[in-house]
């Protein structure tokens, strides 16, 4: 079984070759979207390295020698530290490295770089946001490799470990995809949704947006600004702006949060054309893959309008029922008591 993947090869066919995560950019690269260049890592990928490096091997072997099994917190978190010092000790087959580094020295190739920024992401076959690990900004041939190690190392985490026990899987292996794509210099980022997840209103898209990185509004670190759309028309019916206190930038090597300057705070961080384009984006998604859809996006600050609106993933939004005309205006009501 192939290893790597070019992004451009592959469709949703792949998810469960590649994980969702990187079977959906493949299809939305195949279907003319903007995503940036990068490759994938399969999920043999992880099986070949954890085999052929001996840490499953280790891995069972400490399993079978703990005195307990798994009946506090503390029991999962001391097995974690040990579990992921056993792999993040080895590095991958030297021919399997040596694809990788070749995969990335073509994205270099492509942007004209001879390092360009990556992100290193877990890409599983079923979407579990927020359970493994993300290495942002990740720069050069050893600092992939590290990352990609420790990515395939977080699937060692105390709650990858309790969730498997908790469903009676196998605790020393949990085979994940890895996506390697090219770091966009966002200006600004954030989340979109097909359809409005606070009511289940299928009319309406709403966007949450903050200055920098998006990791800021997927993972709910700051009040991010906030722009409600009809589908239909791509019109904007409302936006609040939010309080956008801190974002997440680059570094040289990795990433940062920084305060925002109050000329920020006090600022959409959005155009409407950009809002529009993203909107634009969203109603392509959702009627390809056929449910409403939960995107990630970025605004590229080096690319004008409407290049500059970049697709990062895209996943099956779960959204409410819509709720009933009186529940909705009882909502109204007492937003506006608030």
């Amino acid at each position: 079984m192939e290893c790597i993947f070019r992004l451009e090869e592959l469709g949703q066919e792949f998810n469960d070759v590649v994980g969702k995560k990187c079977a959906n950019l493949g299809e939305m690269a195949k279907i003319g979207l903007r995503v940036p260049p990068g490759f994938s890592l399969s999920l043999e990928a992880y099986r070949r390295f954890m085999s052929e490096t001996g840490a499953q091997r280790e891995i069972v072997k400490y399993l079978e020698s703990l005195p307990h099994n798994f009946e506090n917190l503390d029991h999962f978190e001391e097995a974690s530290v040990e579990l992921r010092k056993i792999v993040e000790s080895k590095e991958p087959p030297a021919d399997l490295k040596e694809d990788i580094l070749n995969c990335y020295r073509e994205v270099c190739r492509k942007c004209n770089a001879e390092r360009v920024a990556v992100s290193t992401r877990s890409a599983g076959a079923a979407s579990h946001p927020g359970q493994f690990e993300t290495y942002l900004n990740v720069v050069g041939e050893s600092d992939l490799i590290e990352k990609i190690v420790k990515v395939w190392s977080s699937t060692f985490n105390a709650r990858s470990i309790a969730a498997r026990k908790r469903v009676g899987l196998p605790l020393e292996s949990d085979p994940i995809g890895v996506a390697v794509i090219k770091m966009v210099n966002a200006r600004a980022a954030g989340v979109l949704f097909t359809a409005d997840p606070s009511t289940g209103d299928r009319s309406r898209m709403m966007i949450e947006a903050n200055w920098g990185l998006g990791e800021s509004v997927v993972g709910g670190e700051a009040m991010p600004d906030m722009y409600l759309l009809n589908k239909e028309s791509l019109g904007i019916v409302d936006r609040r702006l939010g309080t956008k206190k801190s974002c997440i930038v680059f570094k040289e090597v990795g990433v940062e949060e920084l305060e925002t300057t109050p000329d920020e705070c006090n600022a959409f961080c959005l155009s409407d054309d950009e809002v529009m384009e993203i909107g634009r984006l969203g109603k392509i998604l959702e009627a390809h893959f056929g449910k409403p859809q939960d995107a990630e996006w970025a605004i590229d600050r080096e690319l004008t309008c409407p290049d500059s609106v970049i697709l990062l993933q895209t996943r099956n939004a779960v959204i409410p029922e819509q709720k009933k005309p009186v529940d909705r205006i009882l909502d109204l009501m007492m937003s506006r008591l608030g």
